[in-house]
């Protein structure tokens, strides 16, 4: 079992994390250029210039002209309660704007690290297993080649030849399976090129390992001995990056999202910056960040209770 003293200070250090880049995100209005409040009422009210009494009036209505810490803390006690503030756009609550936004976002992820986690297993223990063979030179090679191909890139010619002169999928929206199909592959390509390196070093690992070796001495066959003993060894390098990956692909979602009009997290976060509306970029950002947070503590936590030599580690610290 995990020490109780080990996981307090993982959950300790997570907390912090999110209270910490919460105060980050906070302080972005603070030490921006111009005012954000007379930049909102001027494209509302659609002049050169927004009225001083007007301005005084709306500053004064969301409590703008407080000391920055007693905004801070009241703004992240009402976040806590699930009260996170009044877009200055819309004027509807931001939580119910976060949360559909949230949802499909963890599932954009969700399926492109499935995807990625699937596909680099089956190249990587390929590639493993026929080490220094054709088959391992071209996987290494492609994968290689795609960490150098950046989203922005690769989704706008994805979109041209798919949805525009071939017609097979839909080039935007989220109102079928078939509209997951790009973005997904899109999202699961550089974890795939990473993922795939990491799992053909583990498995080159566990076929030299001196457990596979005297398994096999022992009769078991090779396919056996790759069921049994490779893979589930091999790829615990693996686990290890499946966290901060998924973290990443929160965060990375912005570009596939505005590139494919997905109404998820990273476009409404998008929109509320070039908005200016404030409470809605606050609030978006600071849930991704605990989405990913949770994400790397639960994935952390499932490694090391898989893993036999974390677990040795943990009972002597």
């Amino acid at each position: 079992m995990l020490s109780l003293s080990s996981t307090l200070r993982r959950v300790v250090g997570l907390g912090a994390a999110v209270l910490l880049s919460s105060f980050a995100v906070f302080l972005v209005p603070f030490v921006s250029p111009g005012d954000p409040v007379r930049a909102l009422l001027r494209a509302r009210m659609d002049i050169g210039a927004a009225d001083e009494a007007a301005v005084q009036a709306y500053a004064q209505q969301f409590g703008l002209h407080d000391p920055m810490l007693v905004q801070f803390g009241r703004w992240l006690g009402r976040f806590f309660t699930g009260d996170m503030g009044v877009s200055f756009v819309s004027g509807t609550p931001v939580v119910d704007q976060v949360l559909p936004a949230i949802g499909v976002t963890l599932a954009l992820a969700g399926c492109a690290l499935l995807v990625a986690i699937l596909v680099s297993i089956v190249l990587g223990v390929l590639a493993a297993t026929r080490a220094g063979q054709w088959p391992d030179r071209i996987i290494t090679s492609v994968t290689h080649a795609l960490i150098a191909i950046p989203e922005y890139a690769l989704a706008p010619l994805l979109v041209l030849l798919f949805a525009v002169c071939w017609s097979l999928l839909p080039s935007a929206g989220f109102e079928s399976p078939a509209s997951l199909v790009l973005p997904v592959f899109v999202l699961a390509l550089r974890p795939i090129s990473f993922f795939s390196v990491a799992v053909r070093s583990g498995v080159q690992q566990a076929l030299d390992s001196e457990h596979v070796l005297a398994a096999r001495a022992r009769g078991l066959s090779r396919s056996q001995a790759l069921i049994r003993h490779v893979i589930p060894h091999g790829l615990l390098p693996l686990w290890t990056m499946v966290g901060v990956w998924f973290a990443g692909l929160l965060g990375g979602s912005v570009i596939v999202e505005v590139i494919f009009a997905i109404p998820g997290m990273g476009r409404l976060i998008f929109d509320a910056i070039v908005d200016a509306d404030i409470p809605v970029a606050q609030g978006g950002v600071v849930v991704v960040v605990a989405c990913a947070v949770l994400a790397t503590g639960i994935i952390d936590l499932v490694h090391r209770l898989s893993d036999p030599n974390v677990r040795i580690g943990v009972r002597h610290d």
